[in-house]
């Protein structure tokens, strides 16, 4: 693929919501201008006497989804990326927090895995619009698990069949795919091209009743931005693909050189993938992006070390969180 794959129009703003992630925190503050909790965003948004009302605070859990809104010579777009590990985690979220989930256009998923889909049919059934835009990888389908450590295969939760999402329009790409009127970039199959970043050694696909090894978790996809004036912001769901190569191969396809912001999961947790870490974080030491913030499967020792070594650009994630570009 070329140096240039995609036209990537540059948006005049970002509006960027926490619905579902590991971790909340509502009385820490962000010292950064564009960071504020949810609930200051309602309160301007629909009044005072509708918060006192109605607001409840958003819950965590082993899951991750985020409302993205662009904007663009007076005209707006908003999709969804991930929905969450429950059923109805995400929907009663944006319901706490005041969000309209039918305004949503489009759903992209970042890979099969259940913490990224397992809100899918609730949300398909809340936002109701007949064939609203699933952006998934024909790999979504396939039945996965992961190896234990005793050797047993855990199988994972299956992701919908076309049929249950018979709403909804199935649009399945492995290249890179514009929406939003070519606001937003799905960034489609990552090249791998770090020594370090080996992607989930742990997984199983069952071919032909039986389990075979699939590392790569080819279906990894990542969301991209191009910000006027500031560069790229690039959104990962887990980083299976590895969050360095993820945000180079963004640089790649758009041709866009400035990293502005990089969030998400950069799944540094587990035996696994910890090793990663210093050298993940030496990398993102010559991104030199403005703002961090590592998310959901990050873990604690990767989200500590990169907030020690890059303090300046480092947000510590909550659900509830509004980020404004």
């Amino acid at each position: 693929m070329g140096n240039r794959a995609v036209t990537l129009g540059e948006v005049d703003g970002v509006e960027i919501i926490s619905v579902m992630d590991n971790t909340v925190d509502f009385i820490s503050t962000a010292k950064r201008k564009g960071i504020q909790k949810v609930r200051k965003w309602t309160r301007d948004r629909m009044g005072e006497k509708w918060v006192k009302k109605h607001f409840r605070l958003p819950f965590a859990e082993h899951g991750f989804s985020m409302l993205i809104r662009v904007f663009c010579n007076g005209k707006s777009h908003n999709i969804l990326f991930d929905t969450g590990v429950s059923p109805k985690g995400v929907v009663t979220n944006a319901r706490r927090m005041g969000l309209n989930l039918p305004e949503i256009e489009s759903i992209v998923l970042s890979h099969g895995h259940y913490d990224h889909f397992g809100g899918l049919l609730k949300i398909i059934r809340t936002i109701n619009k007949k064939d609203i835009p699933i952006i998934v990888h024909e790999d979504m389908f396939r039945t996965r698990g992961a190896t234990n450590e005793d050797g047993t295969i855990r199988k994972y939760p299956e992701f919908p069949s076309e049929n249950q999402m018979k709403l909804a329009l199935c649009v399945k790409t492995r290249q890179p795919y514009l929406l939003a009127d070519n606001m937003m970039l799905v960034t489609g199959e990552i090249p791998r091209k770090t020594d370090f970043e080996k992607g989930f050694p742990q997984q199983r696909v069952l071919i032909d009743d039986e389990w075979q090894p699939d590392p790569l978790v080819r279906d990894d996809r990542a969301i991209v931005v191009n910000i006027k004036k500031k560069g790229l912001l690039v959104i990962s769901g887990c980083a299976h693909a590895g969050i360095i190569n993820t945000t180079l191969y963004a640089q790649q396809i758009t041709g866009v050189s400035h990293v502005h912001a990089i969030m998400g999961g950069f799944h540094l947790a587990g035996k696994q993938c910890e090793p990663r870490i210093d050298r993940t974080v030496e990398e993102l030491k010559l991104l030199k992006p403005e703002l961090l913030v590592p998310s959901h499967c990050t873990g604690w020792r990767g989200i500590c070390a990169i907030a020690e070594a890059l303090p300046q650009a480092f947000v510590r994630s909550s659900v509830g969180n509004l980020y404004e570009f």
